[in-house]
């Protein structure tokens, strides 16, 4: 079975951040590292080169693959910021409604910068996202 590629380094936060090109994407980044951290609980930590995570858990697909992944975590990618949440948690749309301007993918959340979203809201769905996934998946 194949490795995963996305696991947690060793690697700086501070430096993952540091070295984004845009003043406004890292001042944007650092909040919502911010806000993560006090919804989780959790210290920032490096997944791969350029996910920003938060706690962890352990899954197990039926078709046996299985593996480690952050409960909450963010990366700034060149077009957007992705907030990786639970792809399904509770109340999840009825947040999503109140979240702000947005665009969602198989697994993430884009936002361009953090004034189009509710911050209130963010820490719902971080909050939300972590129980289910922590329920799902007990460690």
């Amino acid at each position: 079975m194949a490795k995963n590629k996305t696991t947690e380094t060793e690697n700086s936060v501070t430096d993952y951040i540091a070295a984004i090109p845009s003043e406004k994407r890292r001042n944007d980044c650092s909040e919502i590292v911010e806000i993560m951290q006090k919804a989780t609980g959790f210290e920032p930590k490096m997944w791969g080169a350029g996910i920003v995570g938060f706690g962890s858990y352990h899954y197990q697909y039926d078709s046996g693959h299985s593996g480690d992944a952050p409960l909450a975590a963010l990366a700034s990618r060149s077009n957007a910021i992705a907030l990786y949440l639970a792809t399904d948690f509770d109340k999840k749309d009825d947040l999503l409604q109140k979240f702000g301007k947005y665009k969602s993918g198989k697994a993430c959340i884009y936002i361009q910068k953090i004034e189009d979203i509710d911050t209130g809201v963010l820490t719902e769905m971080v909050t939300s996202s972590v129980d289910y996934l922590t329920e799902r998946y007990p460690s």
